[in-house]
């Protein structure tokens, strides 16, 4: 099928390409009658304006790219939906994209989106080099969601992981909990580096010896991590506070841990860390640290337009406070 041209959609409705140019681009140059036998034109053909092209064309581009680390996380998709919506009130599009949390493919994604000449780009949580960061900071205004960067032209939208873990410590030590593990989610990542931080400190001023089991924020990384525990401890002195790397990592250990014959919360109290769609799902009914995703999601957007409009050159670093939400995964010991 032949797609309908500005050249067919004028021919239509007996005006000059340049009037539909004009329309298309939403002029106020153009009279009442002639937008609406435009856009009815338009209509009848079934054409949509070449946005890419449109950009070239006008050399400003109302087109941002977004590139999301993991598409199986609800954690971005929370955020993603925050994004869309101030993007619409701004008039923006999104194109998005992924690398699945492999740096290689997420190089690849991030240049990609780049080659679409967007107005700025926001990666969410990559796990792309610090050069590519600044590489991609130097083509167009670039934010990142989730993860830290002392890069000068790019900023970032994330929370407070050491307030968050300390949070969720200091509930699991007010219902008696006095072994609490921490499956510390993607050693590499920055953010997951606050959330030990945080955990580490939080148990060292309750007295308490840290327990730090490597992980990543994946389900199966949650129920290797519990195998793990399970083949160090006997069941006696076995932890019985879980502090997950996320939401999925929770999840995998609860499975983990009733595939063990392990009650949760009966035996084993566990928190995940996000606050997911997942986690209010009756049947989980997780207790765990809400980050302000929607929230993050808008205030990137914001963050990112500021440097598109050319309001502002310095860098920021925005730290937004989370949030305990206590469900049924927990108990007093």
């Amino acid at each position: 099928m032949v797609r309908p041209t500005m050249e067919d959609v004028a021919a239509r409705a007996g005006v000059s390409r340049a009037l539909v140019s004009l329309v298309m681009r939403n002029s106020p140059k153009v009279s009442a009658i002639r937008r609406q036998a435009v856009l009815a034109a338009a209509d009848e053909l079934g054409y949509s304006p070449h946005v890419m092209a449109r950009s070239l064309a006008s050399r400003t581009s109302t087109v941002l790219g977004v590139m999301v680390s993991d598409l199986r996380n609800a954690f971005f998709a929370d955020v993603v939906e925050g994004l869309d919506a101030a993007a619409q009130t701004a008039g923006f599009d999104l194109i998005l994209n992924t690398g699945g949390r492999i740096p290689a493919r997420e190089s690849a994604a991030l240049r990609s989106l780049l080659s679409f000449r967007p107005a700025g780009i926001v990666l969410l949580s990559p796990v792309v080099p610090t050069a590519a960061l600044e590489a991609a900071g130097l083509q167009c205004p670039t934010v990142l969601v989730s993860r830290t960067s002392r890069v000068s032209g790019v900023d970032t939208v994330n929370d407070d992981g050491e307030v968050g873990s300390r949070l969720a410590v200091d509930h699991l030590v007010s219902l008696g909990h006095r072994r609490i593990a921490h499956l510390a989610g993607g050693l590499a990542v920055s953010t997951a580096a606050a959330r030990r931080r945080g955990y580490q400190a939080a148990m060292l001023e309750h007295g308490l010896e840290p327990i730090v089991v490597r992980s990543e924020h994946t389900d199966t990384a949650g129920e290797k991590a519990v195998r793990e525990l399970l083949s160090t401890y006997d069941r006696a002195d076995l932890p019985t506070g879980l502090l997950a790397g996320n939401d999925f990592n929770a999840v995998g250990a609860i499975s983990a841990l009733e595939e063990n014959g392990l009650r949760v919360p009966g035996d084993v109290s566990v928190v995940g860390y996000d606050n997911t769609s997942l986690a209010s799902l009756r049947h989980i009914s997780l207790t765990t640290v809400d980050q302000p995703r929607t929230e993050m999601g808008r205030l990137a957007l914001e963050t990112l337009l500021e440097r598109v409009r050319g309001e502002r050159a310095k860098s920021v670093r925005h730290l937004l406070q989370p949030s305990l939400v206590v469900r049924s995964t927990t108990a007093r010991r």
